[in-house]
């Protein structure tokens, strides 16, 4: 069975996310920040990297971080959600609230424009 190679940023991201479940949050924020260092536009680094800083404690870095994902994706509620966590952990309730609500905001909109469901009960 052949594996499709992976990237070296997504070698640093699977590493940082390893790193992260044996509780290694300064380790793994290394390999995040290696990632995005590859590819600038590894989304999936940058969330890891926001959650590994938290983790560590370093809230306003993992705030610095999650408002840069925001601006990288800005339609993307799970950034929104990411900040707001971060914001919370680092004692600004209002706003991580702003940010929370935001997320939903986002989350609705993706909702309505997204095609009906279906009924399949007759």
């Amino acid at each position: 069975m052949e594996t499709t190679p992976q990237s070296p940023a997504d070698e640093h991201s699977q590493r940082g996310l390893d790193l992260l479940a044996q509780g290694s949050p300064i380790e793994a924020a290394r390999e995040f920040r290696a990632a995005i260092d590859a590819d600038f536009n590894h989304i999936e680094a940058h969330h890891g990297l926001v959650r590994a800083l938290r983790d560590a404690k370093k809230f306003e870095e993992s705030i610095a971080i999650a408002l840069k994902l925001t601006v990288l994706t800005p339609d993307d509620p799970l950034a929104h959600t990411a900040l707001s966590i971060s914001l919370q952990h680092g004692g600004h309730v209002t706003e991580a609230e702003t940010a929370a609500a935001r997320a939903r905001v986002i989350e609705w909109k993706i909702a309505l424009q997204s095609p009906p469901e279906e009924d399949t009960k007759l």
